[in-house]
């Protein structure tokens, strides 16, 4: 297990699914960990969860498509911890159920808000902090929609091949600067998000994982959470720029 006692990890979209397991995770490593997301519920429970299994946490409600909260959100860690050694741009909003052209664009401006959009200020005063500290690791939460479209989620898959492509250059930009850029590309795994599409989805529940998975199940949250804690660490020291597919072998076929 990685010891991140005495680090700062944040971590967006905490409130529940993926973001829940990846804050807990850290919080089991020995992280203070910053809990983000817009649902104040969520989030508060997910410090709680952490609190009472004797971890360090925080909640920081924090709309990731608004720079001005994005910035303070930030700055209140950095006051809090005095750095930040971590972060896991998690915060996302889930796929449209429409084909392309009946796609009211407010859809598209919600979807491209929150998981481009966010991604980039996030990532923006991350970097700015982390290059004041001389190190750090950010971890951008994709998709396996960032390879391969399904059916009716062509904005989702868009906003997914985006953040790709942030976390690429980026990696780029800050080689050599102490800041190692990576990113995460999930399969199914059993979040509400999923539980959603599945709701939608013409096919049944077990169609859709034996399409989705190579093993017969979905994936958890905490199967993503030690793929964030294996980038986030010295272990993966040489690893810049890469995205690691957690989706038990659907982009192999």
């Amino acid at each position: 297990m990685q010891d991140f006692s005495e680090r700062s990890a944040l971590v967006t979209g905490a409130g529940s699914g993926i973001g829940r397991g990846i804050a807990l995770a850290f919080a089991r490593a020995g992280a203070r960990v910053a809990v983000s997301d817009v649902d104040v519920a969520g989030g508060e429970e997910t410090v709680g969860l952490i609190q009472r299994a004797g971890g360090q946490a925080v909640f920081y409600r924090c709309d990731v498509s608004s720079a001005a909260e994005v910035r303070s959100m930030v700055q209140g860690i950095v006051e809090d911890t005095g750095k930040l050694d971590f972060a896991i741009n998690n915060a996302a909003v889930g796929m449209e159920t429409d084909e392309l052209p009946d796609v009211p664009e407010a859809i598209f401006d919600r979807i491209m808000g929150v998981n481009v959009k966010g991604v980039f200020l996030c990532m923006q005063h991350e970097i700015r902090q982390m290059l004041q500290q001389g190190h750090g690791a950010i971890v951008n939460i994709a998709s396996v929609n960032s390879y391969r479209p399904q059916n009716r989620q062509s904005v989702y898959t868009a906003s997914k091949h985006a953040v790709l492509g942030l976390t690429r250059n980026a990696a780029i930009d800050m080689a050599g600067s102490g800041i190692r850029i990576n990113a995460i590309a999930p399969g199914a795994i059993e979040t509400p998000m999923l539980a959603a599409a599945l709701r939608n989805a013409p096919a049944g529940r077990d169609q859709v994982i034996d399409k989705m998975s190579l093993i017969g199940r979905l994936g958890q949250p905490d199967d993503v959470a030690k793929a964030a804690l294996w980038l986030c660490s010295d272990d993966a020291s040489f690893t810049y720029g890469h995205t690691l597919a957690v989706d038990g072998g659907y982009l192999s076929r």
